[in-house]
């Protein structure tokens, strides 16, 4: 639910989905992509003790 959260309000992850389903992605696999995505991202935040920046995703 993250992800679809994240693909309407989110613009890093609203232009990789984007871009994924242009390259003719199936709408799960971008999807699972997007979770992955936002996973490694909050992974970097934790490990790094730094708040969301758009400009390093």
């Amino acid at each position: 639910m993250a992800a679809l959260s994240a693909i309407r309000c989110n613009a890093v992850i609203r232009t990789f989905f984007e871009r994924l389903t242009a390259a003719g992605k199936l709408f799960k696999v971008a999807l699972t992509a997007c979770m992955r995505k936002l996973l490694t991202i909050m992974n970097a935040m934790l490990k790094n003790n730094q708040p969301w920046n758009p400009g390093t995703a």
